[in-house]
């Protein structure tokens, strides 16, 4: 059995509003990319945040390569890579200019990071605007340069809120390929999306969060087995009670009709 490289246990968190996570559990094994689903609301950016070391739980134990969580935030932070699903970029910087940022602030030798910076700009064909500033990167610049940010200093965990967001079909491809690399290198990787043919195609296991309740984990194919349904669309629609979406159409259908 793969080495536990995240746990959770009965985690806690509440915000002014009340209870969002209510005594959640699972853990991430070394080499393992791990799916996070649920609705929105649900539990799933709080969850990354907890992770990343951003946010304190209200009760329960998190530990991150054996290190506890909050007490050892800044050692995990130096061994996490996250991209979040808002994020907000320096705009007065050029390309290049925040990755050496990010990259100095990880203590990347300067050397290394000048030769990583080379070749994720290259990778996503970002060379050519190197020297613009991020105010005037299009939104899919914007988040591969979010992505090169997360890798220079070379994470032992990779937490991805919608990594995917504004990204063209070749650089999508690219990312997907590059998970499974970095999976087979090592890397522990959790990866939070609404796009579930991409989950289902890259996560060896997903956990599913509704309400703020861990109420299923397994591989794609066990999920779609416990809840009976063919597809995991299908299958996540059972587990968190949603409308078929037949229905959601016709209901919208009726309103626009004179």
């Amino acid at each position: 059995m793969q080495d536990r490289f995240v746990v959770f246990e009965e985690v806690v968190f509440s915000y002014a509003q009340g209870e969002i996570l209510h005594r959640v559990s699972f853990e991430l094994r070394t080499g393992e990319i791990v799916g996070l689903l649920g609705p929105n609301g649900a539990g799933k950016s709080t969850t990354i945040k907890i992770m990343a070391g951003l946010l304190t739980p209200g009760g329960g134990k998190v530990t991150v390569a054996g290190l506890s969580l909050p007490q050892a935030a800044n050692e995990v932070k130096q061994r996490i890579g996250y991209v979040p699903e808002a994020a907000v970029l320096f705009d007065s910087l050029t390309g290049q200019e925040f990755l050496e940022l990010c990259g100095r602030l990880h203590d990347v030798p300067e050397d290394v990071l000048q030769r990583r910076i080379a070749g994720m700009l290259e990778t996503f064909d970002l060379s050519s605007d190197r020297s613009s500033r991020l105010d005037a990167y299009s939104k899919g610049m914007r988040q591969k340069i979010l992505i090169a940010s997360a890798l220079l200093h070379n994470p032992d965990l990779l937490l991805l809120d919608e990594p995917l967001s504004g990204l063209d079909v070749n650089a999508a491809i690219l990312i997907k390929d590059l998970l499974s690399s970095l999976a087979a290198e090592g890397k522990t990787i959790l990866y939070s999306s609404h796009v579930l043919d991409v989950v289902e195609r890259v996560c060896d296991r997903i956990l599913v969060i509704h309400k703020g309740n861990l109420i299923a984990t397994g591989t794609p194919e066990e999920l779609m087995a416990a809840s009976g349904q063919s597809t995991l669309e299908d299958a996540f629609r059972h587990l968190t009670g949603a409308a078929g979406a037949d229905t959601g159409v016709r209901k919208i259908i009726d309103t626009l009709r004179p």
